[in-house]
């Protein structure tokens, strides 16, 4: 059995003289937790669209399963679940009754099935509430109940987490990571929430104008380039305006008790040896690299991807992918 569940190729669309995708191809693998990043604009939900067949391509091809979409689409879409933007469903009836409508569009599902999906999202004690009583984020927990009843080998996620909460937010990334890891469910999870993305992807890809900036391992991609360390000290505001007139740190700012530095790892021995000599008391220098840091410094072209591909859909530029 394959190991690729999702391969684009060459995947492009066009709409009259603008390019939404363009020539844009990924690869997700079985038990991905996979993360598919750009910032508004840049094609993530025309693409999830054209996996999902809402919307045809322009040129070019999707894989599921192995299986091409112009000559299997329905066995191959058969495997796969979506929440994709708002979740639509019958306002008038109740969370229940809709999971026991959509829910058995492709197999009959039992009550006790039903009861034991939204328990799990969360709206056990809502199920008999008409939808249009909820909430934005209550659309969304209920979206992901009727994926959990469809027992899908492949979701997608797009935004799951807008309009929750922080404890809302918390349950949703444990559902994730139960659909991945207990169920064994491969995960495409669209998303602006960079943070979110860096807890719970394993990889990713970082599109941009609708081509490929980027893809492969999320700690791999993170371990390359600048990066950052976090100066812990008693006087993080002296610090700051110490290091604002020193090089290489000028690019620094007050983060909790410290101070955040666009610093390289080899140079830390260096920044201590400096901070020691100018009286700080330094109580720890903590390098890290964040999604959202290397996001936007490849975005806004601070950082070059990766010039060297990692296996089977590792860095790539362009607009080839």
């Amino acid at each position: 059995m394959s190991d690729t569940v999702l391969r684009t190729i060459e995947l492009t669309k066009l709409y009259k003289r603008r390019t939404a995708v363009d020539r844009l191809s990924i690869e997700v693998r079985r038990g991905d937790i996979f993360g598919f990043l750009g910032p508004n604009g840049a094609g993530k939900s025309t693409t999830i669209r054209m996996i999902l067949r809402l919307a045809f391509p322009t040129a070019g091809d999707v894989e599921l399963f192995g299986m091409s979409l112009k000559k299997a689409r329905h066995r191959a879409l058969a495997k796969v679940g979506a929440v994709v933007e708002k979740p639509a469903f019958y306002g008038h009836l109740s969370a229940r009754r809709n999971l026991e409508i959509l829910g058995g569009l492709q197999r009959p599902v039992t009550r006790r099935r039903i009861m034991e999906e939204l328990e799990r999202v969360g709206l056990a004690d809502r199920a008999e509430d008409p939808v249009r009583t909820y909430s934005h984020g209550m659309n969304q927990r209920l979206g992901l109940a009727l994926i959990l009843l469809g027992e899908p080998e492949f979701a997608i996620l797009d935004e799951p987490t807008t309009g929750l909460d922080p404890q809302g937010m918390k349950e949703v990334r444990e559902l994730i990571r139960d659909l991945a890891r207990e169920r064994g469910v491969t995960i495409l999870l669209s998303s602006h929430l960079l943070y979110e993305v860096e807890l719970i992807a394993t990889r990713m890809a970082i599109i941009h104008q609708g081509r490929l900036c980027v893809a492969g391992g999320v700690r791999e991609l993170l371990g390359t380039g600048p990066a950052e360390v976090l100066v812990k000290t008693d006087r993080p505001e002296e610090l700051l305006g110490f290091l604002r007139t020193r090089e290489p740190a000028q690019a620094a700012s007050l983060q909790g008790d410290g101070v955040l530095v666009a610093l390289s790892p080899e140079r830390i021995p260096e920044l201590n040896r400096q901070l020691v000599g100018a009286g700080f008391s330094v109580h720890a220098l903590v390098p890290r690299r964040s999604l959202e840091t290397y996001f936007l410094n490849l975005i806004e072209g601070r950082e070059a991807p990766p010039t060297h591909p990692s296996p089977r859909g590792g860095g790539v530029g362009g607009g080839s992918g």
